[in-house]
């Protein structure tokens, strides 16, 4: 029996105020309202993708140089993330919930490609997951041609 998936919810769905793309998860709203009815290997495969959109996102602007120091930090900020969630992926997760009080990136195993304050990071990282979210959405809508 295969094991239960969660939600990449995290708790901040924009979708309630009108976004066809969630800020918090960066789903579609056709993807949030389906989820309950997706099978476990298909909600497996948004989820690969999902992380992929964020690590592709995230790695031009930073990596991971001390995974174990990540997890430690989000273990005590009690960030949720999945053990087999990729260590970018968690970063967005530690950026959005730290972003206004992270003075020092290295001590939570992250490193910044260019010299930026955590906020700034975030602001960026989020800009551009709203994008590619966007565009993921509407390619989705090009294979459903029934989805607006």
């Amino acid at each position: 029996m295969a094991g239960r998936v969660v939600s990449p919810c995290v708790g901040l769905c924009s979708t309630t105020v009108g976004d066809r793309v969630c800020r918090g998860c960066q789903r579609i709203d056709d993807e949030i309202r389906d989820w309950p009815g997706f099978d476990a290997d298909e909600r497996q495969r948004r989820m690969d993708e999902l992380d992929a959109l964020r690590v592709s996102v995230a790695g031009r602007h930073l990596s991971v140089v001390d995974g174990e120091a990540l997890q430690a930090q989000l273990e005590r900020h009690r960030i949720r993330f999945r053990e087999d969630q990729p260590a970018l992926s968690r970063a967005v997760e530690l950026l959005r919930v730290g972003r206004g009080r992270i003075r020092d990136l290295s001590r939570y195993g992250l490193e910044p490609r260019v010299a930026l304050d955590a906020a700034t990071l975030h602001e960026r990282i989020a800009s551009e997951l709203m994008s590619a979210a966007e565009a993921r959405r509407l390619s989705d809508a090009d294979l459903d041609p029934s989805r607006p």
